[in-house]
């Protein structure tokens, strides 16, 4: 999975370094880990601070294939950690390392609401390209209902292997929540503003939102992101 290691390059996005180094080898074992959590607005520097070193501590943890940590543009308080694990191993021993549980208890007292993290198997990654500060993250998750989760996996599939051929694109990875196979999260890098938002009138991402509409269990949940370098 290359999810992650688009990020080192900027953290690359925290998405370079989010993708692995020779994704074509891990794939099928690669585990996916999504964190999600929302700070009081006066603990939002401090929030961001902390997720920011934690990212950078993860990259180096054994069996780590990328780790990233995102701010959402427009909504500074609201946070994102994407990681790449080569195996579920690795990926356990990180949820049960010192320095997690430590994360977990500084950023505790600073938060609104419950820290989320679901883990996911990779559905379609690819090689990235590494993004400067104006590149622009998109994470976006797809809820179907489950008869239509085979349609749906295609959809997404073709959409991401279109988009990575769209001007400005750095990445297009798809992921499938584990024990739920009827809920995708998309993960997306642009080079700058502009080029996401040529993207949302391209053919392929119109078709896409056509086709999809009718399957969908749950709104389409699109949200940007800026990396936390």
């Amino acid at each position: 999975m290359r999810l992650f290691h688009f990020i080192p390059a900027a953290v690359i996005l925290a998405v370079a370094a989010y993708r692995p180094a020779h994704a074509e080898k891990v794939v099928d074992a690669s585990v996916y880990e999504a964190s999600h959590f929302e700070a009081a607005a006066a603990d939002t520097a401090a929030t961001a601070r902390l997720a920011r070193t934690f990212a950078e501590a993860g990259r180096k943890e054994p069996g780590n294939a990328g780790f990233g940590a995102f701010q959402e543009i427009g909504r500074p308080s609201r946070f994102a950690i994407f990681s790449a694990w080569h195996d579920n191993s690795a990926a356990d021993v990180h949820r049960s390392a010192v320095t997690t549980a430590a994360f977990r208890d500084q950023i505790k007292p600073m938060l609104v609401g419950p820290f989320e993290t679901r883990s996911f198997g990779g559905l379609a990654v690819a090689p990235s390209r590494a993004g400067d500060a104006s590149a622009v993250y998109v994470l976006t998750h797809v809820d179907v209902f489950p008869s239509g989760k085979e349609e749906a996996a295609a959809l997404v599939t073709a959409l991401a292997e279109a988009a990575r051929k769209m001007p400005g694109n750095l990445l297009f990875d798809v992921v499938q929540v584990d024990g739920h196979p009827n809920h995708f999260t998309l993960l997306a890098g642009w080079r700058d503003r502009a080029a996401f938002d040529a993207s949302l009138t391209a053919a392929p991402t119109k078709d896409f939102r056509r086709r999809l509409t009718p399957l969908e269990g749950a709104l389409y949940d699109e949200r940007l992101y800026h990396a936390l370098r």
